[in-house]
């Protein structure tokens, strides 16, 4: 019996496979006005399409916890309960297709205000704009020189960016969300305080407690979630990989917070890596961050694995010998059903949806 098809249960939550679809941001929310952040016809075609084509579960995109939070102003947000209307809807589809809905909930940090990928990088949207606003971060560094300089934030704004992460926590859970994923990764906030390449601070969020940030983040959303609590990591900055000389975030750092994390009621962990820094080379392959799971086996949680999973027997071994689950992305974008041609070639049944499954599946 294929293993990457088999039920996991995460926290209190049991999902059909392991197999699940990563959080991909589309960048089609509206930018401003009363429909700004909220999921629209887009999304819940492309989310349901995926949980129809068989994933375990559907972690929607990352979806800032404040206006200001967004990667870019055409991102989703759920900052506000008159948004919770529109992510109901989209749960609830999700569910209907035999997948468990989750949401990843962050912030962008000095990386907000961005453009969409297919626009200029130089195209940011500064604050006197009719759609940007000045990025905050941990401290005044910004990411690249074409990002615009971010804001350090007081310890009171951090204090009620706490706050935001458990309201829109509480939103998620209430639009009938399973599974809350932090966003820890990828050079965004949570991020950006735990690598001393972006967090030069000596108060209590800086120095040797630089993960008191996003320590007390998953204090405070654990009380709202009663589901299933993730968070995604950049296990690494990739320093100490490609003989950079600098000093980041390691592995090893990541194996000690994720530990202190699951003492806090953590119940997954999607490992990723990267993005703090944009110009490092990451040697990407198939499969190429998978050891950084295998490396997390001693932290004591569910791993997620990500990048480059793109086979069916890869899948397979991963699930058996590196990590819990795997994340997929672009072979999902490509195409939403190749899940059913795996468990053929897993020797498993295909199990399409009822009106499909006559005029795909021979008896």
């Amino acid at each position: 019996m294929s293993q990457l098809f088999s039920p996991i249960t995460v926290g209190p939550v049991t999902v059909r496979n392991r197999a699940w679809m990563s959080p991909m941001c589309q960048y089609s929310a509206q930018p401003s006005g009363e429909e700004m952040g909220r999921p629209n016809d887009w999304h819940v075609v492309h989310y349901a399409s995926r949980g129809w084509g068989g994933v375990g579960a559907v972690i929607v995109e990352a979806t800032a916890v404040t206006a200001d939070g967004r990667i870019s102003p055409y991102d989703l947000s759920l900052h506000s309960d008159e948004q919770i209307p529109s992510f109901t809807r989209l749960a609830d589809l999700i569910r209907s297709t035999g997948a468990v809905p989750g949401i990843q909930l962050g912030h962008a940090g000095r990386k907000a205000s961005g453009p969409r990928p297919w626009e200029e990088q130089a195209l940011l949207y500064p604050a006197d704009s009719e759609i940007g606003w000045q990025p905050v971060a941990p401290s005044p560094i910004p990411f690249a020189d074409v990002y615009t300089d971010p804001r350090e934030l007081t310890g009171d704004e951090i204090e009620a960016l706490i706050d935001a992460f458990a309201q829109a926590a509480r939103r998620a859970v209430e639009a009938g969300f399973e599974i809350i994923e932090l966003h820890g990764a990828h050079g965004y906030l949570l991020h950006e305080f735990m690598s001393p390449l972006s967090n030069t601070r000596t108060d209590r969020w800086g120095g040797e407690n630089r993960t008191a940030f996003p320590l007390e983040v998953i204090r405070a959303v654990r009380r709202e979630v009663p589901g299933a609590l993730a968070i995604r990591v950049s296990a690494t900055d990739w320093c100490e990989f490609v003989g950079d000389a600098r000093t980041g975030w390691t592995v090893a750092e990541t194996a000690a917070f994720v530990r202190e994390a699951k003492a806090l009621g953590l119940d997954f962990v999607d490992v990723s890596s990267g993005g703090n820094l944009p110009d490092v080379r990451i040697p990407a392959g198939p499969g190429y961050q998978v050891r950084f799971a295998r490396e997390l086996a001693g932290a004591g949680v569910p791993r997620g694995t990500v990048g480059l999973i793109t086979e069916a027997v890869q899948a397979e071994q991963i699930v058996r010998e590196s990590a819990e689950v795997v994340m997929l992305g672009r072979v999902l974008l490509s195409d939403p059903y190749v899940l059913q041609a795996w468990r053929t070639r897993l020797r498993e049944k295909p199990e399409f949806a009822q009106p499909y499954h006559r005029g795909l599946v021979r008896s």
